[in-house]
C-alpha cells in the first residue's frame, strides 16, 4: 500500500518519477502487459491516447429529428500494431454539475475539447496496465444530446450503445459530425463501474443482457427506482424524479415530453408501482444478465437503502450469475475510502479475470466480505451467510395502540422503557448469547386502523454500549490531510487523493436498519384498498437488509410507529393503530443460536390507548 504524504511533498515525487517506457507486441501480437496471472504497468499514461467520440444511439427522446448521441471520453494506451486492450466503463450523469469521488472531481478539458482529466483513479491505474477507460456522459448530460430520464429506457440504451459501438454494432462521431472508424484497438469486453446513479445504470444495462458487457460493480448502487423513490407505496419526497433530472441535466426545454412524463406519470398522488417505475425496475430481468457482478454497499447507506442491492443480489443468485460481494459499515461510501489498498487490488484483481481472462483464482475465493465491526473484516463463502435461517418471535402478549405523532427518530428510539407517545416499543433481552442478523427482517402486524390509510414504520435498534460507525455524520468518514496515489499523473490529472478514515462514536444505542409500509397498499403495491375501521388486518412491513451482531448482554428493540418525517413524505393522518402483539410477529435471518423472547411489551400504552401528540410535517433530506 503506498505511504500516506502530505500533499506537497507527494506532488514533488510525482513530478519527478520517472513513467515507464512505451511497451509495444511483437509482430505476431501478444500481450505485453501481462505478467503471469496479472497486468503489470508498462504504458505510460502521460502519453495515452486521449480522444472523444459521440456514439448514435436508437433513440430520438428530444424529437428534434436526428438520433441521440452519447459523448465518450476515452483514456487508452498507446500499444503500438496488434495489441487490443479491454475497456472499464463509468456511464454517468454527474461529470458536469456535481463531481465524482469524495473530492468532487469534474472532467475537464483542453481548448480544443480533448479530455485532459477523467475523475477517479480508474484511468490512472488501469490505463498503464493494458486497459481503456471511458466516461461516459449519460444521456441529455453534459456533453449528450437526448433527454435524461432518470434510471429510464433512454439513459440505459444510451450506455449500451457504447458497448454496441466498442463491438462494432453501432456508429460514432467526432465533435464536427464526421464519422468515426470501428474501435480496432479494443477487444470488446467491457467492465461497467460506479457509485451510486452511475452504478445503478451499470445494474440496468447488465439487465438488457447487452454482449460485450463481461462485469459490472455497481457500488451504492439502484436496482429498482421506485423502491428508491417510494417505500413500499410511502412517498420519499414529492417530485423526485424532475428535481433528480434537473440537477444533471441542462436540456429541459428540449426536453418537455420526457419532463412531462417524469412529473405525471411517476404518480406521487398515489404512490402505485405501474408501468413508469416497471421501465426503471431492472430486477425482473436478472435471468438476462450476461456479466459478472461485483456488488459494494454499506449497511448503513441511506440514500441508497440495503434492500436496493438485498433484492438484487437474490436475483441474481436465483440467475447462477457469477458474483461477489463487500458489505462495509458506512453509508453512502466508496470502498475507495473505506478500505483502499485491499479495495483496489481486488478490484483489479476482478478485472484482470473478467476482461483480460487471467485464471487468478478470484472467483473462487469466498464470496462475501464483510465488516463485522469498525476496520475489521471477515470472509464468508456466501451472504446471507450459510447457515443463516429465519427466526421468528411474538411482539408480546395482548393488544396495545399507539396514535401518529409525526416523532423524529431520535425520539423515537429513546429509552425503550421510557413513556413516549406515538409509538410501541418492544425488547427482546439482555440477550445471553450474540445474535447475529445476516440478511432481510419483516415485521408482520395484525391491525385495526381507524383510518383509510397510514404510514406503518419498524426500527430495529441494538441497545447496549459500543463503538460504532458514526454513519449519520460525514456518512461515517472523514477526510484526512494526507494522501496517496494509486497510478500514474500528469500535470493535468494526478492520480492523489486524500486519505480518509472510518467516523467511530462510543453510544449507548443505534439504529440497525429500517422499514416502511403504506398501509393501503397492502395488498398490491399497483394499488391501494383503503382500510376499514372495523376490521383486523394483516400488513407485512419489509425491512432493509443488514449484516451485525448484537451483542452478548444487549437487547434487541422494535420501534413502531406510524409518519417518518425525516425519511418520507407521508402525512399524519392522526390514525391510532391498534396491534394484537400475540398474533404479530418479527423475522429475523439469524445465524447460530438465538434465543429471542419479548421482555417487554409497549410500557408507555395504557388501557391500550396512548395519548396524541402532534408535530410538524418536514420533507426528507434529499
Amino acid at each position: 500500500m503506498p505511504l500516506a504524504l502530505p500533499r506537497l511533498l507527494l506532488a514533488c515525487l510525482v513530478a519527478v518519477v520517472a513513467a515507464p517506457a512505451p511497451a509495444y507486441a511483437s509482430p505476431g501480437g501478444g500481450r505485453p502487459y501481462v505478467r503471469g496471472t496479472e497486468t503489470v504497468p508498462v504504458y505510460d499514461y502521460a502519453d495515452a491516447v486521449r480522444e472523444s467520440v459521440w456514439v448514435q444511439t436508437s433513440d430520438d427522446a428530444d424529437e428534434d429529428g436526428s438520433p441521440d448521441r452519447v459523448a465518450v471520453d476515452l483514456v487508452r494506451p498507446r500499444t503500438g500494431p496488434g495489441v487490443k486492450v479491454p475497456v472499464i466503463m463509468d456511464a454517468s450523469p454527474y461529470y458536469a454539475c456535481c463531481g465524482r469521488g469524495n473530492e468532487g472531481e469534474l472532467k475537464e478539458y483542453d481548448e480544443n475539447g480533448v479530455i485532459t482529466k477523467a475523475p477517479l483513479f480508474y484511468d490512472n491505474y488501469f490505463v498503464p496496465r493494458g486497459y481503456a477507460f471511458a466516461a461516459v456522459d449519460l444521456t441529455g448530460t453534459n456533453r449528450s444530446t437526448g433527454c435524461e430520464d432518470v434510471g429510464g429506457p433512454h439513459e440505459v440504451a444510451g450506455a449500451e450503445a457504447v458497448i454496441d459501438w466498442l463491438n462494432g454494432r453501432a456508429p460514432a462521431f467526432a465533435a464536427d459530425g464526421s464519422p468515426v472508424s470501428a474501435a480496432g484497438w479494443t477487444t470488446g469486453k467491457v467492465g461497467m463501474i460506479g457509485k451510486s446513479w452511475d452504478g445503478s445504470i451499470a445494474n440496468g444495462v447488465a439487465a438488457t443482457g447487452v454482449p460485450g458487457l463481461e462485469t459490472i460493480v455497481p457500488i451504492s448502487a439502484i436496482s429498482s427506482w421506485y423502491d428508491y423513490m417510494r417505500y413500499n407505496g410511502s412517498l420519499r419526497a414529492s417530485g423526485y424524479p424532475n428535481y433528480l433530472q434537473s440537477v444533471v441535466s441542462d436540456r429541459i426545454a428540449q426536453c418537455a415530453a420526457v419532463t412531462e412524463s417524469l412529473a405525471h406519470d411517476s404518480a406521487d398522488e398515489t404512490g402505485d408501482y405501474n408501468g413508469f417505475w416497471r421501465a426503471r425496475d431492472y430486477r425482473p430481468a436478472a435471468s438476462k444478465v450476461r456479466a459478472s457482478v461485483f456488488v459494494v454497499h454499506g449497511v448503513n447507506d441511506l440514500n441508497v437503502t440495503t434492500n436496493q442491492f438485498a433484492r438484487w443480489w437474490d436475483e441474481l443468485a436465483d440467475a447462477g450469475v457469477p458474483r461477489k460481494i463487500w458489505l462495509h459499515q458506512t453509508g453512502h461510501v466508496d470502498p475507495f475510502d473505506v478500505r483502499r489498498g485491499a479495495w483496489v487490488d481486488t478490484l483489479h484483481r476482478w478485472f484482470d479475470r473478467w476482461l483480460q481472462g487471467l485464471r487468478n483464482g478470484v472467483e473462487r475465493e469466498p464470496r462475501a466480505t464483510v465488516e463485522t465491526a469498525p476496520g475489521t473484516f471477515t470472509e464468508a463463502r456466501d451472504w446471507p451467510l450459510p447457515g443463516t435461517r429465519p427466526v421468528t418471535v411474538r411482539l408480546g402478549s395482548g393488544t396495545a395502540a399507539y396514535t401518529d405523532a409525526s416523532l423524529t427518530e431520535d425520539r423515537a428510539v429513546a429509552d425503550p422503557a421510557a413513556d413516549v407517545p406515538g409509538r410501541l416499543a418492544l425488547r427482546y433481552g439482555p440477550l445471553t448469547a450474540p445474535l447475529r442478523i445476516s440478511g432481510s427482517p419483516s415485521v408482520r402486524l395484525r391491525v385495526r386502523v381507524d383510518r383509510p390509510t397510514t404510514q406503518l414504520t419498524a426500527r430495529l435498534v441494538d441497545y447496549g454500549t459500543a463503538t460504532r460507525v458514526q454513519y449519520d455524520r460525514g456518512e461515517g468518514v472523514r477526510t484526512l490531510d494526507t494522501e496517496s496515489c494509486w497510478g500514474e499523473s500528469t500535470a493535468a490529472d494526478d492520480a492523489c487523493y486524500f486519505d480518509v478514515a472510518e467516523r467511530v462514536v462510543t453510544t449507548d444505542h443505534a439504529v440497525l436498519t429500517r422499514g416502511w409500509q403504506d398501509a393501503a397498499h397492502h395488498v398490491s403495491l399497483r394499488f391501494t384498498t383503503p382500510l376499514r375501521a372495523d376490521r383486523w388486518y394483516w400488513i407485512t412491513v419489509p425491512v432493509d437488509a443488514y449484516d451485525a451482531t448484537v451483542p452478548a448482554g444487549h437487547t434487541l428493540g422494535l420501534i413502531l410507529t406510524q409518519s417518518d418525517p425525516e425519511f418520507t413524505e407521508a402525512p399524519n393522518t392522526g390514525a391510532t393503530v391498534n396491534v394484537d402483539l400475540a398474533r404479530s410477529t418479527l423475522t429475523l435471518p439469524v445465524t447460530g443460536r438465538a434465543s429471542l423472547k419479548p421482555s417487554s411489551a409497549a410500557p408507555h400504552t395504557r388501557n391500550g390507548l396512548t395519548a396524541e401528540s402532534r408535530s410538524r410535517h418536514q420533507l426528507p433530506h434529499r
